[in-house]
């Protein structure tokens, strides 16, 4: 097995006579979506929770799902991801009274997927930071318990909760990060490293790296081109689709705009012997007039002949 591995985050739109189409829309949509992915090298694909239901629906069972995937050379779904950006009743991730309900809707996802071998639980682990401010320490407590309870939860059914921190969630801040890992078990509870979003946050994925890199267990590898300057973290509802300054937050590997040091990221990788996964993601990648398939090449091809070479 190879030391590195990529994957792919399932953002994903096509334009078609109706208009842009998820790999959702049915099975050759899908058919399409894979055989793409398989011929840039892409051996498995990060997905959402709400996307399980979808891959039952048009095959049956997830390991139908797999299946279909193997036939056409990939190997497996590896992440799932959770969110909750909205406190919707029930999904106040800061409400202690709240965390039997969202550990109980963690363990449904787990559940669901007993048949398959998914790696980890990606989650956000707040809700928009907008919804839980202030953002104290206390509050942090809180949250870092939720996520011991359902890191404990995930190890009985062999995966890893992994911890992402989007640039507009609560828990987003270095101080944040750092406090949020103290409280939380080291082997329960593990650190996802999203490349982009932690620069928007002034964060440099780097060095956040190699503090946690015993903890690391992936990463998004997606670059932008803009920090968050205006406070668009406290954007409600959605500060990634709504900024008044960024019309786009988020672009693939390999622009000269880029602000991720995505080499000094695989120095870093090599130097503490990463072996895992690696995705790549591009969501919102059609803003603009660019589409998912030529971001995804054009990722890929830098992962290919600029980042696996320092690797090597």
């Amino acid at each position: 097995m190879p030391n590195l591995r990529w994957s792919y985050m399932d953002h994903w739109r096509e334009p078609s006579p109706r208009g842009l189409v998820t790999q959702y829309a049915s099975v050759r949509s899908m058919d399409r979506f894979i055989k793409q992915l398989v011929a840039l090298g892409f051996a498995g694909i990060d997905t959402f929770f709400f996307s399980l239901p979808q891959f039952e629906a048009m095959f049956g069972s997830l390991p139908n799902f797999e299946n279909f995937m193997r036939e056409r050379g990939m190997d497996k779904i590896v992440n799932v991801f959770f969110a909750k950006p909205n406190a919707t009743p029930g999904f106040a991730f800061h409400e202690r009274s709240d965390h039997d309900n969202i550990v109980a809707a963690c363990e449904r996802i787990l559940e669901r997927c007993r048949d398959i071998s998914v790696e980890g639980l990606i989650v956000m682990p707040t809700n928009t930071y907008w919804q839980m401010e202030p953002v104290t320490d206390d509050r942090i407590g809180v949250i870092a318990d939720l996520w011991n309870r359902v890191g404990e939860m995930t190890r009985r059914h062999g995966a890893k909760t992994s911890i992402h921190h989007e640039f507009w969630c609560g828990i987003r801040t270095l101080e944040q990060i750092e406090r949020f890992y103290e409280l939380t078990d080291p082997e329960l509870v593990y650190f996802f490293c999203d490349t982009a979003q932690h620069v928007i946050a002034h964060v440099d994925p780097v060095a956040l790296y190699e503090k946690y890199h015993a903890r690391c267990s992936g990463f998004h590898f997606k670059d932008t081109h803009d920090v968050d300057t205006t406070e668009d973290f406290r954007r409600p509802p959605d500060a990634e689709l709504l900024s008044p300054t960024v019309e786009r937050w988020f672009w693939e590997m390999g622009t000269p705009e880029g602000l991720v040091d995505f080499p000094a990221l695989m120095r870093a990788m090599k130097k503490h012997e990463y072996k895992g996964w690696v995705a790549l993601e591009h969501d919102k990648a059609d803003i603009g007039g660019s589409n998912y398939a030529e971001a995804t090449a054009v990722g890929k091809w830098y992962a290919d002949n600029v980042l696996s070479k320092i690797y090597a």
